[in-house]
């Protein structure tokens, strides 16, 4: 059998790569584009990839084919309808159970305390999904417990991305957390963040909390930024931009 040349072995490599390159600027020129855009020029796409024009002339045509990209008639480029077919194959293939356990695993681990997620059902919550602290006491709720909303750090940060007015709705939103200390119970700590899903839907709150004789105010306050990410890994898993949520994480860092 006749072994391919050294130079038709190099040429293989070579073409590999290029083709690996020029599928990671064709993604680079879809992740250009952000819930807020509903169409960008060339110049924007370029200004944002850091691509030239001719190279992204040359994808866009790939990715029109593939109806990844739509061109406009003023020239501008949206996504096409094959991103929302293969969004709904994802969406349909995503179980929430296992994005969130192994992040709030994580979590837990990291802090040695419970991590809940809470969803809001009318006007109250709802503990969908729960992992246990490692400390004999704890913070005890049940898979399928029902609390207020309007109370707790889990309930009042559902309440402040359900759109309830004035503070301390306001500041949650802003900062995308809530830290409470007896809020809901006097002897119960917790600090929540937000999960979104596509379009920026809410989909729940993630809850970190214990007693307060040991999960203190400084204590939720350094937990703020693991939670943060998390919750941040969480929306990226569930297919919606975590931009807002990094952000906010790295405002709690900067925090004394």
């Amino acid at each position: 059998m006749d072994l391919p040349s050294r130079s038709t072995d190099t040429e293989i490599r070579r073409a590999s790569a290029e083709g690996v390159a020029a599928l990671d600027r064709a993604i680079a020129i879809l992740d250009a584009f952000t819930t807020a855009d509903r169409s960008l020029s060339l110049a924007e796409i370029a200004a944002r990839t850091g691509l030239y024009k001719s190279t992204i002339l040359r994808l866009a045509n790939s990715l029109l084919r593939g109806q990844l990209l739509e061109r406009l008639d003023d020239g501008r480029y949206r996504v096409g309808p094959a991103t929302f077919r293969l969004g709904a194959l994802y969406q349909r293939s995503v179980v929430a159970v296992d994005i969130l356990l192994p992040i709030m695993r994580d979590l837990s681990e990291r802090s040695w305390e419970s991590v809940a997620f809470y969803v809001r059902s009318g006007d109250v919550r709802t503990c969908l999904y729960r992992v246990e602290s490692k400390h004999p006491i704890r913070y005890t709720i049940r898979e399928g417990d029902i609390l207020p909303l309007l109370v707790g750090s889990g309930g009042r940060v559902l309440a402040a991305f359900s759109g309830e007015p004035g503070e301390p709705y306001e500041t949650i939103r802003r900062t995308c957390n809530c830290l409470a200390v007896g809020d809901r119970d006097p002897e119960t700590a917790g600090v929540s963040a937000p999960v979104f899903g596509p379009g920026r839907i809410l989909l729940g709150a993630l809850t970190l909390a214990g007693p307060s004789t040991r999960v203190d105010a400084a204590f939720l306050q350094r937990m703020k930024r693991p939670l943060l990410e998390a919750a941040a890994r969480a929306t990226r898993a569930f297919g919606e931009d975590a931009s807002m949520l990094e952000q906010a994480s790295l405002a709690a860092e900067a925090l004394p």
